[in-house]
């Protein structure tokens, strides 16, 4: 019997009526990790606390003076660097938020079988490294250039293709820099960890996760546009299978909160007493600067204004909100929403599409506020 990649991988589905959790996707979530949501209180995001999405597997790195990035295709001058080389260069640090494309898929109904996020894919980094606007000057791009095209180091079959992960980006994105494209070395200070893609990535301030390739080793230079799977196939927005759908691109805004007071274990719901209870969060949009924050303690009912610490000049990274919410016996469900410069503000219910992507829909925190004697 002849055997085949389909018989492994399958096409992309929604979860049936009822349908829980699979297997599949619980192998997945147990790969992959969010940021616990206390972890929002940090300004930046230990390594080991931000959202990591690994699509194949962790690639064998080979010691650091033996990995090569490559510079190739229409440029006049190729270019073959080692980590060292490029970190002899002049360095750029750039405070990024970066968030899973399908972060709140989970919640979706029908839910698209993949990943199950719920709201914690998210993370924010001081990411080290040279700007990619910088090589390709080096390299010289030749006249006819449309996009650049970025391969990683992991390898894997997605929906019966076998492939590389690669991404690609509009040859005047890839040069511009507002955002500083970055192929960086260093995370916080240290060197890239392994899940984080050492010993280079690219980071893409604004984007989703999808665009920031991990385990580096080419950047080519290519004078028609990329079709490959992850930007003709995957990361597109559709409703319906037959859709070409639009690509997904730019972080929609979002507001997430620490949930205040103690975790029930199992449900989550959280247990205060009564009175002044302080909430804070973090908010973030790769489409316009943050312009607003607005809490709920009614299930989105009615909203209240919170306070927005500046940006500190760190256009690319999350905003920490603060809020005093006056507690009162009973349940509750809290809420925060962003509102930004270009006028996109979070949805109460999500508009669904099949791969679950750009789900900026308000975060929902159950609280129970005790009695004064505490019963």
């Amino acid at each position: 019997m002849r055997r085949r990649l389909a018989d492994v991988s399958g096409p992309a589905r929604l979860a049936a009526p009822g349908e829980g959790l699979g297997q599949d996707e619980l192998a997945l979530a147990a790969r992959n990790h969010g940021l616990p949501l206390e972890a929002l209180r940090y300004d930046v995001t230990p390594p080991g606390l931000h959202y990591v999405l690994t699509h194949y597997d962790i690639p064998a790195v080979p010691d650091d003076d033996s990995w090569r990035l490559t510079v190739s295709g229409r440029v006049r001058r190729p270019l073959s660097l080692s980590p060292g080389e490029l970190r002899a260069r002049p360095a750029v640090v750039v405070r990024t938020t970066m968030e899973c494309a399908g972060n709140g898929r989970a919640l979706l109904s029908p839910r698209p079988v993949s990943q199950p996020w719920l709201v914690e894919a998210v993370g924010t980094a001081d990411w080290t490294g040279v700007p990619l606007r910088r090589l390709l000057d080096e390299a010289g791009v030749a006249p006819g250039a449309v996009d650049v095209v970025f391969t990683g180091a992991d390898h894997g079959v997605e929906r019966g293709v076998e492939q590389d992960y690669r991404r690609a980006l509009a040859l005047d994105v890839a040069t511009g820099d507002d955002p500083e494209i970055l192929v960086a070395y260093a995370m916080n200070g240290a060197p890239l960890p392994p899940q984080h893609g050492s010993p280079l990535r690219l980071v893409v301030p604004g984007w989703y996760g999808m665009a920031q390739v991990k385990w580096l080793r080419d950047v080519e230079v290519s004078d028609s546009p990329f079709t490959g799977f992850q930007q003709s196939v995957a990361y597109r927005i559709r409703r319906t299978p037959g859709e070409t759908g639009e690509p997904v691109t730019l972080i929609a805004p979002r507001a997430l909160l620490i949930p205040p007071g103690c975790p029930d274990f199992m449900s989550r719901t959280r247990v205060v007493g009564p009175g002044p209870v302080p909430l804070e969060g973090r908010a973030w949009s790769g489409r316009a600067p943050v312009t607003s924050v607005e809490v709920s303690a009614d299930g989105g009912r009615t909203w209240e204004a919170a306070g927005l610490e500046p940006d500190h000049g760190r256009r690319w990274a999350w905003r920490r909100w603060t809020f005093v919410w006056s507690a009162t016996p009973g349940a509750h469900v809290l809420s925060a929403r962003a509102h930004d410069a270009a006028g996109h503000s979070q949805p109460l219910e999500q508009a669904w599409n099949r791969g679950g992507f750009a789900n900026n829909a308000v975060q929902r925190v159950p609280a129970l506020c005790l009695d004064p004697d505490g019963g």
